[in-house]
């Protein structure tokens, strides 16, 4: 076993002004993480995040600290799971994302911790955790300042011939089975020092494990695809012989950012380790400068308010209104084929056909999770349907929300606070009558609005059928920014689920929101979903109908414009969860005092 190293009190923030704080902060799961602190020698609020490179630890951090030289910066780092000082089997996590997660309650840490605001901190970060960083930055849409990704490892340079289907193939037989690393110090850094401390230290780990290496791979992937989703500012260093990571995949991102600053600099004769190369004092100059600039801008987001006019989804969106290729619309239209002939033996097709495949009956239909059909054929078939990707994301999304809304509860009430929660599009609301039930006895209530008749009344019978008797349902237009107003008693807790994802124009989310704003009085929350990707978009479009019985087109809104709506209104973020597709969100704001 690794020996833990002291922890120096809370009251003393740095060890000295030479060397940092080493303690452990509690990560989203309860998982204590190993982390280091360095201070500012011109202490003041502003902070940088670094993230270490896969195998490594945050001790070799250190040196990055002291090279970039910002005297006004406090600089934090923290051990990956399954690395350097923190637990876990060695260059193993269950889930890559599990980093994307961790990262994401540093960053809290640091912020509650050393009283930083996240508005004042960039983002360090090399080779995979650049990878992290990036897929943070896109899917929690946090306000940091700047990021910069040294040799970011979206695409590795895997020798084998059709390697990843190999690791596929090996991962599903061997969970738990990991690779020796091809990467030695030779071919990181012409620094014969350098390279002599990577051989030398201990606590690198040499490993990797597959499922690792391929939740890495899988990641990159919809990131480098979906980057016009980061505006944050960012700075990419290349090095133009890199044996680790292929380079493309670098420029791609780069060419897909929709960041107002985006900037790359290519070292032609540098080696992986970008800042640890021989001559690496260029790239930390460059690296200074451009986060000495982003410090001095003002972050604006404003222009995401108008993304349905104007951006990279609203160009998807119309995309897929129109006419595929002549493959596409060969190949989706025998897909629909089956769908509406043969696929009617699953009840879940069927019901999608009848009501609208995103309709409220057909989501009831997805929570439940039952397979039915006709015969054994369909309900293979409807297996298949409610096995489907987004599906399972939906499913994810709706344990993610009653966490969100209990935690929300439990907080209100350890105010000795009344709770009032309102679901402005609730359906039956069959998950708020759960979550009131399991506090039955304490000031907790709820009001329930649908546009449907029918949803409401069956909402009655559930309520009845349950015996939750502090609810009620009222019929009301979520988008009619007066009736919301008008709500009496104001809500608390006001919750907008599934409902903004499908309409694709800004101004009817306005609406709600704005009545939303308006309602809910200081120190109240509002919980809201969104569904910043899908992989299944266009097959969505081709072969499936809304409540309507016209296409499914869904235009996703990023996860920075959909919480620059929120904070228009006056709602700042505080918290986000996500499945682990990185298709649906669930986040918390709390309503700002005037």
């Amino acid at each position: 076993m690794v020996a833990q190293p002291e922890v120096v009190p809370r009251s003393h923030p740095f060890e000295t002004a030479q060397t940092a704080r080493r303690g452990h902060f509690t990560s989203w799961d309860g998982t204590e993480l190993y982390y280091r602190a360095w201070p500012a020698k011109n202490p003041g609020d502003k902070a940088l995040i670094f993230l270490h490179r896969g195998h490594e630890h945050s001790g070799r951090i250190a040196q990055q600290v002291e090279e970039l030289g910002l005297d006004e910066c406090g600089a934090f780092a923290w051990d990956l799971r399954g690395h350097g000082h923190s637990p876990g089997p060695r260059g193993y996590t269950r889930d890559y994302y599990d980093h994307v997660r961790d990262l994401d309650a540093f960053v809290k840490f640091v912020a509650r911790e050393y009283g930083i605001p996240v508005e004042n901190m960039v983002l360090v970060a090399n080779s995979v955790g650049a990878v992290t960083a990036a897929a943070w930055v896109h899917d929690f849409a946090p306000r940091v300042r700047a990021m910069v990704l040294a040799a970011p490892a979206f695409r590795i340079r895997l020798y084998v011939p059709f390697a990843i289907p190999g690791l596929r193939l090996l991962n599903k037989f061997r969970p738990r089975a990991n690779i020796s690393s091809y990467v030695k110090s030779k071919m990181l850094t012409h620094d014969t020092e350098q390279a002599k401390r990577y051989d030398d230290d201990k606590l690198i780990t040499r490993n990797i494990a597959v499922n690792v290496l391929l939740g890495l791979h899988d990641l990159s992937t919809r990131i480098v695809r979906d980057a016009g989703a980061i505006t944050t500012p960012t700075l990419i260093l290349s090095a133009g012989r890199d044996w680790v990571v292929r380079n493309s995949a670098q420029r791609a991102f780069y060419e897909n950012l929709s960041s107002d600053v985006r900037e790359m600099e290519v070292y032609p004769d540098f080696f992986h380790a970008v800042l640890y190369e021989q001559g690496r004092e260029t790239a930390f100059s460059r690296t200074r400068e451009f986060i000495e600039a982003a410090f001095e801008r003002d972050i604006d987001r404003t222009a995401l308010l108008r993304a349905d006019r104007t951006g990279f989804t609203r160009d998807e969106y119309l995309r897929l209104s129109g006419h595929p290729s002549l493959f596409n619309r060969v190949r989706f239209s025998l897909q629909k084929l089956g769908m509406r002939t043969l696929g009617r033996l699953s009840n879940g097709l069927r019901l999608g056909w009848k009501t609208g495949h995103n309709s409220g009956d057909s989501l009831d239909y997805v929570y439940e999770n039952q397979v039915r059909g006709v015969t054994p054929i369909g309900r293979i078939i409807d297996k298949a349907y409610l096995g489907a990707v987004g599906w399972q994301a939906m499913r994810e999304r709706q344990g993610i929300l009653e966490s969100q809304l209990r935690r929300t509860i439990q907080h209100l009430l350890d105010l000795r606070e009344s709770v009032r929660i309102m679901d402005i599009a609730a359906g039956r609301g069959r998950y708020v009558l759960d979550i009131v039930k399991e506090f039955e006895g304490r000031d907790v209530s709820a009001l329930l609005r649908d546009r449907s008749e029918y949803s409401l009344a069956e909402g009655r019978k559930l309520a009845e059928a349950v015996g939750v008797s502090n609810v009620s349902y009222v019929q009301g237009d979520a988008f009619d920014t007066d009736s919301l107003l008008a709500m009496d008693p104001a809500p608390n807790i006001a919750i907008v689920s599934g409902l903004f994802e499908l309409f694709p124009d800004n101004a009817r989310i306005m609406a709600a929101l704005e009545g939303l704003g308006g309602l809910v009085k200081p120190g109240g929350y509002l919980i809201y979903t969104n569904q910043p990707w899908h992989p299944q978009l266009e097959e969505i479009a081709r072969t499936c109908v809304d409540w309507d019985g016209k296409p499914w087109v869904m235009r996703r809104r990023s996860q920075a414009e959909m919480d620059e709506l929120v904070a228009s209104v006056g709602f700042r973020k505080i918290d986000m969860g996500i499945d682990r597709h990185g298709i649906a969100t669930v986040s918390v704001a709390e309503r700002s005092a005037s």
